[in-house]
């Protein structure tokens, strides 16, 4: 079950302009990824190309299943998978934001929202804690010189007794 091209296109009146691209070429041999990539590029703009708007279409080339969806508006989006890649998966992500189209990245989502929460919330208490380290440390310090202080004033009033 593998995912292999994520592309998103502008269906123009005669061609398909590509807007952006992902691809996932690391099952392939070094030396046949461009040749892949390609072929997923061409393929993808083609597809884009023959599908009328407003409709989706899965469509199998070779051992790839390439589902595609043309928005209304003639933006597209096309993927690339393996057979075994389920197809509604697929729709449901061309269809969403990428974070909500599968339940296992919308909690990966989840979970890094709350790391990044709970990194926060340990940063600021590190933080009070200095803050109450000083408060510490002033409140020693206070104290040292309360009692020089006292130490001196008697050292002083001891010397002028009262009769």
């Amino acid at each position: 079950m593998k995912l292999y091209s994520l592309s998103i296109h502008f269906k123009g009146a005669t061609k398909a302009s590509l807007l952006k691209a992902a691809y996932d070429l690391s099952s392939f041999s070094f030396f046949q990824r461009s040749s892949v990539q390609e072929f997923m590029t061409f393929t993808s703009a083609l597809i884009v190309e023959r599908t009328s708007q407003g409709t989706r279409a899965s469509v199998k080339e070779q051992e790839y299943l390439c589902h595609v969806y043309v928005r209304n508006d003639n933006l597209s989006a096309v993927v690339i998978a393996d057979t075994e890649y389920p197809q509604r998966v697929c729709f449901t992500l061309l269809d969403k934001n990428p974070r909500e189209a599968d339940a296992m990245t919308k909690v990966q989502a989840e979970l890094d929202e709350t790391k990044i929460i709970l990194h926060n919330t340990m940063e600021s208490l590190l933080e009070r804690g200095e803050k109450l380290d000083d408060l510490v440390a002033k409140s020693e310090h206070l104290g040292n010189q309360s009692k020089a202080f006292y130490k001196t004033a008697r050292k002083q009033n001891s010397c002028c007794e009262i009769m």
